[in-house]
């Protein structure tokens, strides 16, 4: 008994491999906004904390500069070290499905087979197709409909710490430059200015990348951003009067 080849939406895996390549451009593009993000708050917070206590441009380029580069090494860190665990995880994933591919084909191919019959497609034509992919790929055709994972897409630590300090860094120069460059009088409001218009930036492209609402995820970003610089430079204020 012969079939029709199934519909390419009823074989395709949950993620299919070409749409998985762009979502993962979109993740790293969505992580560099969300680092640029943290990088402008975090330095901007410190630089209206140095300006609410004191104008001396020595003391804000030091603290400013120790800001970004212990923000910007501690998101590489942290970035490097949750990659690196989840690449680890998908490894050791693909690592035991080689492993029961040699050990069980037979099992393997009878549970690819259940996969894509449970996906509505007849038995007959379900063992058919788990036999065309295993001989094709086994590994990928596995991997793909077990663990949605693509072998080729392991995630890459460095790429993702580079990625993250690189991000962090040019958002926090932002509020650092904007006050450095300008004089005394405007330093704060030019550094709010900056922040508020660069995170309602952020918080667009955020929006814009995963498909949600633009108009929230800016008022939210510059809410909160507003938030933070009003509580430092409080704080700086009232630490430079005692002071």
């Amino acid at each position: 008994m012969t079939h029709d080849a199934p519909p390419d939406d009823v074989l395709s895996t949950p993620e299919p491999a070409l749409h998985r390549g762009v979502g993962d451009r979109l993740n790293w593009l969505r992580a560099g906004v969300l680092g640029a993000n943290d990088g402008i708050v975090s330095v901007a917070g410190i630089v209206l904390g140095v300006l609410g206590a004191t104008s001396d441009r020595s003391v804000l380029l030091t603290a400013g500069t120790a800001g970004l580069v212990a923000g910007a090494l501690s998101m590489a860190v942290g970035e490097y070290v949750s990659v690196s665990t989840q690449k680890d995880t998908q490894t050791a994933l693909l690592a035991l499905e080689r492993r029961e591919l040699a050990e069980m084909p037979h099992e393997e191919l009878a549970e690819l087979a259940a996969i894509y019959e449970a996906k509505g497609i007849p038995a007959e034509l379900a063992r058919e197709v788990a036999v065309a992919l295993t001989e094709r790929d086994a590994l990928r055709a596995h991997a793909e409909a077990e663990l949605n994972l693509d072998p080729d897409e392991v995630v890459k630590p460095w790429q993702a710490a580079w990625a993250s300090l690189l991000s962090f860094t040019i958002g926090a120069l932002l509020p650092l430059l904007a006050a450095l460059l300008m004089p005394a009088p405007a330093q704060v409001l030019a550094t709010v200015v900056a922040v508020l218009l660069a995170l309602a930036l952020t918080g667009a492209v955020s929006a814009r990348l995963g498909g949600a609402d633009s108009r929230r995820a800016v008022l939210r970003t510059v809410a909160g951003g507003a938030v933070a610089m009003a509580v430092t430079y409080g704080i700086g204020s009232l630490v430079g009067t005692a002071v």
